[in-house]
């Protein structure tokens, strides 16, 4: 409440939407504004070039994997039904998940050194979000015209033209959708068997999750667009803390730009005061987050060059010189550096870090794989009967093996144990495991009764493959009852 001497407050009620009944002294604040559609303008260029050769890049490697084949096999397949990853020559169980963790760590640390050095790069020019928003618009454009063209089409009255032209493009999405959840389902299911049960319509999980992935990127490619990037992605939010002024990032010089001002080609811009930017706005229409980047640095940036393009473009077309928006870093901008000089910062203390680090992990990897044994072995107590006495006055344990061959030829195996006097091992059946397959295989230990102390005594398996080098060794405990 006011005292009676401090003056009225007036009062502004805040709500998302206005009141139709809200009294004629009172201002209504809408706390959300509707989404503007973006029409972003064609440009080509250096960086257009180069975003359309990772788009081409990127879509051979995923839509071609799943159809190429490593021996009777397809090359690349996570087959989570039989727990078998295959890459390539390699056979990979889920006790190799230490590659998994490996991976997604050099991920990481290069996604850290890749913006060090130059900002959203991978934003710009390989995330799929961005690759699927370029195909979308390109069938947009090819359908319904250019910029100019799309903004008369929407804000035209419906009409046969339009409705075909509208039908036409949302078949094209929904084909290049669908086909992408098959084919990325077709990494976990082996593709050709996904083909056949998909146009027999079996397999209801299968069709469940290539509808699933198909909608997702029909969604997000062909509406949501920059909204993913905007709101969505966590990368935008935590990007300015790895951002430093050595960082390369799209950059407007506006020492050299302004004021802006538009302008005959042939006038004396600079008797006039003005500066090279002659606010054609061109920047602004082709960007395909719809930002302004003559305001700076902003989150939404994903650093894909194209405003570069289009400036470049018309200080061509004017006569000036290129670079008025330039990938440049902070400190290059403000301290006019050359582009030498520029480079020549880039890689600084952070970045030979993030380097030396990623080097070094990728290293060990690389080792890890060259020298990974193509044999895994799971020992497990039979939990029925712990310890026995049988005939001929012994002492048996019975352990059960689990051998995960991860060769793709046939391998038998030799089994053998060690750790006590007079202990013998007899395995039940030949150890032999087919290719890139496992097998258990039921093996019992035997000592002479009263050789040990009762109690828990270690023992060793040893796995030999034959003819192979081969080899694992397994600890478990031997147990003695009193």
């Amino acid at each position: 409440m006011n005292s009676p001497s401090e003056p009225a407050r007036k009062v502004i009620p805040i709500s998302p939407v206005a009141s139709p009944d809200a009294s004629a002294g009172s201002e209504i604040i809408s706390l959300y504004e509707a989404q503007k559609k973006i029409y972003p303008r064609s440009i080509s260029g250096v960086f257009a070039r180069w975003r359309w050769a990772m788009v081409i890049l990127a879509q051979l490697l995923f839509y071609g994997l799943p159809w190429l084949e490593w021996g009777q096999r397809q090359m690349v397949l996570f087959d989570l039904g039989a727990r078998r990853f295959y890459i390539f020559g390699l056979v990979l169980y889920p006790q190799d998940f230490i590659y998994l963790t490996g991976l997604l760590i050099m991920s990481a640390l290069s996604l850290f050194l890749f913006t060090a050095v130059a900002g959203r790069l991978w934003c710009g020019f390989a995330c799929p979000q961005t690759v699927y928003n370029e195909i979308f618009m390109w069938i947009e454009h090819k359908i319904e015209g250019d910029r100019s063209a799309r903004l008369r089409l929407d804000n035209g009255p419906w009409t046969f033209e339009k409705i075909r032209k509208k039908l036409s493009k949302q078949a094209a999405w929904l084909a290049v959708a669908l086909w992408t959840g098959f084919t990325f389902v077709g990494y976990f299911v082996p593709i050709r068997e996904l083909g056949s049960e998909l146009l027999a319509v079996q397999g209801s999980w299968q069709i469940f999750w290539v509808l699933f992935y198909g909608f997702a990127t029909y969604g997000n490619a062909g509406y949501m667009r920059e909204q993913v990037c905007k709101y969505m992605c966590p990368y935008a939010r935590f990007q300015s803390a790895m951002f430093d002024k050595g960082t390369m990032i799209v950059s407007y010089d506006g020492e050299r730009g302004e004021p802006r001002g538009p302008r005959n080609k042939t006038l004396d811009y600079k008797a006039k005061g003005l500066g090279d930017c002659i606010d054609c706005t061109l920047c602004v229409q082709v960007c395909p987050v719809g930002i302004d980047i003559r305001k700076g640095l902003q989150y939404e940036c994903i650093g894909c060059g194209l405003c570069v393009d289009a400036c470049n473009t018309v200080m061509d077309k004017m006569q000036y010189p290129r670079g008025l928006i330039r990938f440049s870093t902070q400190n290059g901008v403000a301290r006019r550096w050359s582009p030498s000089q520029m480079l020549g910062r880039v890689f600084r203390p952070r970045v030979l870090v993030y380097g030396a680090v990623l080097l070094t992990l990728c290293s060990v990897m690389l080792a890890s794989l060259v020298m990974r044994i193509p044999l895994k072995v799971d020992v497990v107590r039979d939990r029925a009967a712990l310890s026995r006495i049988v005939a001929g006055g012994k002492i048996e344990n019975i352990y059960r093996l689990q051998l995960m061959n991860a060769t793709e030829v046939m391998q038998r195996y030799q089994i053998t144990a060690r750790g006590l006097d007079g202990l013998e091992v007899l395995v039940d059946a030949d150890a032999e495991v087919g290719p890139a397959e496992a097998r258990w295989v039921v093996v019992r230990l035997r000592i002479p009764y009263g050789s040990v102390a009762p109690g828990s005594h270690a023992v060793l398996f040893d796995v030999q493959a034959a003819g192979a080098v081969a080899h694992v060794t397994e600890k478990s405990v031997f147990l003695v009852p009193r």
